[in-house]
This record gives structure tokens, sequence and C-alpha cells, in this order.
């Protein structure tokens, strides 16, 4: 057995099985889960059609790049979405099996485990893949707390010479999981001169670019930080972005990495020998939508329905902001969160999932600990009969 495996953390939804061990949820409600980050408004048909459509494509293997018009299709979206200059769809895009996926395999590709201390960078909280392709790749993850008295900005500035002297990797999440915070342009300034200055590489998760609330104010992305900085052909910098969350579509598998030309080709050598191709299917349908964008703002009105009436409520009772982007509320709570989570799953027939679960102690704290994450993800009624149940909650009788 590969020896780092004995290093992996359980995860978040594991642990929450175990906490809900042997609790019956309360009958007389019907079970509302608010724990994963899983869309559930329906998937667009011209999505669903492109896929049927594509399917004789089955008879043929896919290539590992994907076909040209696929690249050429999410290159479009992102220079139309984010005004770049130049994308070359051959050198600096590749279509990929969702952004999970590849941001696990992306860390075995780069990561050299025979240099003395190996370090990947990550926030905290996070999602639990950077840490798992931090140790399985052999190097030792770095936590950089994320707080509500920082505005939840991990605090980069803090993390010691000697760490980034180590770092080969540094994963960041904008729009943010759990938090919903957008980075800043002069956040990406200070992370871009300390990748220039240490030599690693930022592996930028997008995936909740899409989910907004202000048609006139699109979360600002890593590429066209870099562009506007002047950082011609996006050095040590791949961006990760999928179908997921921006159209409805999770099961499908179907993202993208962009970016510097040479960690592309890098990452394609590595995806040939990982078996890793897209289906011709997948692919057909995945130009059909990064080709559309009404789908996407329809999909945000929805969005931005649902926080605009619960977000306030929500925070009535326990303390929340109102996220920049994304689906999440990263909610505080007056007690130890997974028993909070415990708790409301026995009274209430509702799931969300402990803070703490999706971070580790640093620095002498869990940054999770008395927080929830509440994924509004369900259509507006559930999601609502879901607050009313979380408010009740909080004030019983």
């Amino acid at each position: 057995m590969n020896p780092q495996l004995a290093r992996l953390q359980p995860y978040p939804f594991e642990r929450l099985r175990a906490l809900f061990a042997g609790v019956t949820p309360n009958a007389a409600r019907r079970p509302i889960n608010l724990s994963l980050g899983e869309p559930k408004h329906p998937t667009p048909p011209l999505i669903l059609e492109a896929l049927a459509a594509g399917a004789k494509g089955l008879a043929n293997y896919p290539t590992t790049a994907g076909p040209p018009a696929l690249r050429e299709a999410i290159a479009a979206w992102l220079s139309r979405r984010h005004a770049l200059g130049t994308l070359d769809p051959a050198t600096q895009v590749l279509p990929v099996l969702g952004s999970r996926e590849a941001l696990f395999a992306f860390g075995q590709t780069v990561i050299d485990a025979s240099r003395v201390g190996a370090t990947v960078v990550v926030p905290n909280p996070f999602y639990q893949i950077y840490e798992g392709a931090a140790l399985l790749a052999g190097a030792t993850p770095h936590c950089v707390n994320s707080i509500a008295e920082n505005g939840y900005a991990p605090r980069w500035d803090e993390v010691p010479v000697s760490v980034w002297a180590r770092t080969q990797l540094l994963y960041v999440c904008s729009p943010d999981n759990p938090t919903g915070r957008v980075m800043s342009l002069r956040d990406w300034q200070a992370l871009f001169e300390l990748s220039d200055r240490h030599d690693f590489i930022i592996a930028a998760d997008e995936c909740y670019s899409e989910v907004y609330f202000d048609e006139a104010n699109p979360p600002l992305g890593s590429l066209a930080a870099a562009d506007a900085l002047g950082r011609a052909g996006y050095p040590r910098l791949l961006v990760f972005g999928s179908l997921s969350k921006r159209s409805n579509a999770p099961g499908m598998r179907s993202g993208y990495v962009a970016g510097d030309a040479a960690l592309i080709k890098a990452f394609l050598l590595y995806r040939t020998y990982h078996g890793s191709a897209m289906s011709p299917a997948v692919a057909a349908a995945s130009i059909a939508a990064w080709n559309d964008e009404t789908h996407v703002r329809a999909n945000r009105a929805k969005y931005a329905e649902k926080f605009a009436q619960l977000a306030p409520r929500v925070a009535a009772v326990y303390p929340a902001a109102q996220p920049d982007a994304a689906f999440y509320l990263w909610a505080r709570v007056e007690e130890d969160d997974a028993e909070f989570a415990r708790r409301l799953y026995a009274e209430e027939a509702l799931t969300v999932l402990p803070g703490s679960y999706l971070a580790r102690e640093a620095n002498g704290v869990n940054p999770g600990r008395g927080y929830v994450r509440i994924a509004l993800v369900a259509e507006l009624d559930e999601c609502s009969e879901a607050v009313e149940r979380l408010v009740r909650f909080a004030r019983p009788g």
C-alpha cells in the first residue's frame, strides 16, 4: 500500500455520518440536507439535448487534450468573461473531468517530494482535496487561517519565510468555500509577488466564479488579475473551473484548467497516462454550455432571490455575513459546531456541515470551530422551509 494513504484525514461527510450514527431525526419533518454543495437547480435542456446528440461519439476513444472545438469554446468563454487579451486554446487550455479531479491530479504532477520539506500552502478552512493532493504527493500542507477579524482573508503575510522557501504549490479558492469571499486585485498582486519571490505555483480554484448576486459586478478572476498586472503568459498560474455550479451539471464532470502553457504541457503529459480523457458526449454538451450565457444568468437570478430573502433571516439568529459570491452561508453558532449539527439533525431533520470539519488546528486555533456551513442549493421553497427550522431551532417555543 502507498504509505501516504495513512496520512489522509477522514472526509467531512464521512465524519458527518459518524456524528449522526444512532441519531433518529424528527419523523414529523421531511429531511432537508444543507450540508453538501451540490447544485439542485435543473440542468438546462440545451445541455441535455447536446449530451444526447453527442452520444454517437461514444464509438470512438476520446483524446486527453479534448477536441479543438471544446478547447476553443472554453478559451472563448474565459476571454469573454474575464476580458482577457490572449489565451491560446491549443497551449493554454485543457478540458478536465471536473475541477475536483483536476485539483487533485495537478498536485501529483507538480510536487517534487524528493526536495526536503516539500510544502503545499492552503487556506484554512479549505476544500479537503487540497490537503489530500498534498499528502498523497508526499508533501506537507501548511494551513493559513482565514478568520472573521481579517474579513476571512488568509494572512499570507504571516507565513514564515522558511515555509515559503519550501513551498512548491499554493491552493487558493475565490470565491471562497466556505466563506464566499472574493479576492481583490491587491490580494492577487500579493500572491503573485510571493510566487515570483519564492518560485511556487498557484492553483486558483474558481469553481464558484459564476454564482454571484450582482450582474454588474462579477468576481475578479486570477487570469484577469494577471492580465491587469501585466503578467504575460500567466507565469506559474493555473485556474480551475467547472460546469457543475455554473450550469447545474455536477454529474457531467466537466471543467477546465487554463493559464501557464508550460504547466498545461506538463499536466497534459501526466493526464495522458492518468487516463482522464473526456467522453465525446460530455464534450459536446460542454461546448453547448460554454457557448451559452442565458441559462447562467437565469441560474444566478435564482440564487440572488434566495439569498436576498433568506440570508437576512439566518443572520438574525446566527451571525453570517452576506457572501460576495458562491452559495454558502458561513454562520456562527454559540455552541460546539458538531454538537449543534447533531442536535439540529435530531430535532429538525435538517443537515448542516460543522465548520470545524472543514479546517485544521493551526497556530493554536481551528478557524472553523463555532461555525456551520449552510448550502442554499435547493429550490427556494425547500430552502425557505429549512431556514424556518433554523430560526425555530434558535428560538424554541
